[in-house]
């Protein structure tokens, strides 16, 4: 996969050189290129904003320097044979950024993000782009950062773990939380490793036992009961059929029936309670 990112503080992506990208990038299963946006600026000053017409706080980022970048690494990419580029704009009003989206992405050979500052991108440009590539408006959480590099960072993790080889065990991220068609899309429960005990504290028995029935049991219905209390809105977007009948009776206990609609809701007691 070619990766393009477009800011004006090309520093920020310095964590794509370690760790796990870091990793894919020397192994060549993640080609990564950083481009520093002022160097398509031709005044003195590099500017790359400008006031909002309308009026209204804040700066907007101008076209001509975001145009001029994207025409020279589409064209760069192209020469070196790549091909099938997707843009990647990551802001607090784009579609959720998820785990389904994440596999969606990494399925794609070239990403380009362009990160924004201040108020955010000439919405023009996009629609310049949207003519020649699919767009992907994409939020990371229902809160606004300075700029949109962390996101970049984020997506970009989230995307490259699931390319093939990069994980050492390629069946890795099959359970992972959010995993489509993973339990559900329930939330992972809580995992453990050496040694037995440690400050006082054991570890669950049933891990110990070598019944590979009751573990995965386990692990369910851990699963279940940390999805009810962190995330119940997962557990409201499952229909009756992806539920068997031990997973039912587990529910019952944190206090969940299904309604006649066929989807699970809390009881009536416990949100009077």
């Amino acid at each position: 996969m070619r990766l393009d990112v477009v800011t004006i503080f090309p520093e920020y992506l310095e964590p794509l050189n370690v760790s796990l990208v870091g990793k894919a990038r020397a192994r060549g299963q993640l080609d990564v290129h950083v481009h520093d946006l002022r160097q398509w600026t031709y005044d003195r000053h590099n500017t790359v904003d400008d006031t909002p017409y309308g009026g209204g706080p804040g700066m907007v980022m101008k076209t001509e320097p975001w145009g001029d970048a994207l025409d020279s690494l589409l064209a760069d990419g192209y020469e070196a044979g790549d091909g099938g580029p997707v843009l990647v704009v990551p802001t607090p009003s784009g579609r959720p950024f998820t785990q389904e989206l994440a596999v969606e992405l990494s399925e794609r050979p070239w990403l380009v993000f362009t990160p924004a500052r201040y108020e955010g991108i000439d919405r023009r440009v996009m629609d310049e782009y949207a003519a020649r590539m699919p767009v992907y408006e994409v939020s990371i959480g229902d809160y606004v950062l300075a700029g949109g590099e962390a996101a970049v960072l984020v997506i970009t993790e989230a995307v490259a773990r699931l390319l093939p080889g990069v994980l050492g065990n390629a069946a890795s991220h099959r359970d992972d939380s959010f995993a489509p068609g993973a339990m559900a899309n329930l939330l992972e429960g809580p995992v453990y490793t050496k040694p037995p005990e440690w400050r006082g504290r054991g570890i669950p028995d049933v891990l110990l036992s070598g019944h590979h029935g009751k573990i995965a049991r386990w692990r369910r219905d851990e699963a279940l009961r940390r999805t009810a209390l962190n995330r119940p809105d997962l557990l409201e977007r499952c229909a009756a059929a992806d539920f068997d009948k031990k997973d039912r009776e587990m529910l019952s206990i944190l206090g969940w029936a299904p309604e006649p609609g066929g989807r699970f809701w809390r009881k009536v007691q416990d949100v009077e309670e």
